[in-house]
């Protein structure tokens, strides 16, 4: 990333949150806990809704977001996932850096064509996969205990919400957890094996995948929208470590090999032990809104990219095909 910070030097950065509905409406309160950003306005094309959270917010609003880019410097776009492509090209091109909600785009080909765009023209380009900013996934990564995974187990479930129903399980839910595998896991996806069905919905609504890495390890993957009971959870099994994340209470457990061994059944084993990690309970919205401002201010990478981003839809892709066409993709 090589865009000039000095031009915001001395001055607020000038934060605009398009599509403020129910998560956009989040984004725009989070830019106004950061020091030395100014919530310069709200955007939504229904125009009761931009006028409710402009007053709430004490903010101005519109509803055609092209009224306003030459008056910003970057943006949340939080609009439904098919607008995704339209409205961050028309921000990357009015030189507006972007925090673009997950998914990146609905096709490959318009994440590509978003990536190569913020590349040319230096701008920041960063993917909303909230997850990598959990305090659990933080702790676990700086606590230098995450080696290479040799199986993942995900589980995403959830009661059947009105919200997000423009896409399909799989780029709603399971994205979270595929783009987390992925950064955990330095290999390419080489198949993937997925299952799934519509169940209230004429979309996919529960998904089983399975990712095999070329390095050998798999990530089983399983996403619901139709599920009784919340479920987020994720375990690890690494050579030397067992990793269990809790998304939904931020908690984590990690049982490590230690020195001699422990009786277990009347069998001599391998000795286990609990490694307790120190997790920093914080909002994680405003925590991926803080480090998007940060990247902007300073002229840095995001910590999720425009490549990573494109990553994870390839590979949800691949489990929609797989799903879809009743084959290995």
């Amino acid at each position: 990333m090589s865009h000039d910070p000095k031009a915001y030097a001395g001055r607020p950065l000038r934060a605009g949150v398009i599509g403020v509905g129910y998560l956009g409406r989040f984004h725009a309160m989070k830019y106004q806990n950061i020091d030395n950003v100014e919530l310069a306005c709200v955007v939504d094309s229904d125009a009761q809704r931009a006028l409710e959270v402009g007053e709430e917010l004490g903010v101005p609003h519109g509803t055609d977001y092209r009224d306003w880019l030459e008056q910003l410097d970057l943006v949340s776009i939080v609009v439904s996932t098919p607008y995704h492509y339209k409205v961050a090209l028309a921000c990357l091109e009015a030189g507006v850096h972007i925090l673009l909600e997950k998914p990146i785009t609905v096709t490959v080909e318009e994440a590509d064509e978003l990536v190569d765009l913020a590349e040319r023209t230096n701008m920041v380009l960063q993917v909303g996969h909230l997850k990598r900013f959990h305090p659990a996934v933080v702790a676990l990564k700086e606590s230098g205990l995450l080696k290479p995974p040799r199986f993942i187990q995900a589980q995403r479930l959830a009661p059947f919400k009105s919200r997000a129903l423009d896409v399909d399980v799989v780029l709603d839910l399971m994205i979270h957890d595929v783009d987390l595998i992925l950064s955990f896991v330095d290999s390419d996806v080489d198949r993937v094996e997925a299952i799934g069905a519509p169940v209230l919905t004429d979309k996919i609504d529960m998904a089983n995948a399975r990712l095999h890495f070329a390095n050998g390890c798999v990530a089983d993957v399983t996403a619901s929208r139709v599920a009784q009971n919340a479920t987020r959870q994720m375990r690890i099994f690494q050579e030397d470590a067992y990793v269990k994340l809790d998304f939904a209470t931020k908690g984590i457990q990690v049982l490590a090999r230690a020195e001699g061994t422990m009786e277990l059944e009347g069998v001599q084993v391998p000795a286990l032990e609990e490694k307790r990690l120190t997790i920093h309970d914080y909002d994680t919205l405003e925590a991926e809104v803080s480090a998007f401002c940060h990247a902007v201010r300073n002229g840095e990478d995001p910590l999720v990219t425009g490549r990573d981003g494109r990553r994870a839809l390839e590979v949800v892709e691949r489990v929609r095909t797989s799903v879809m066409e009743n084959r290995p993709a």
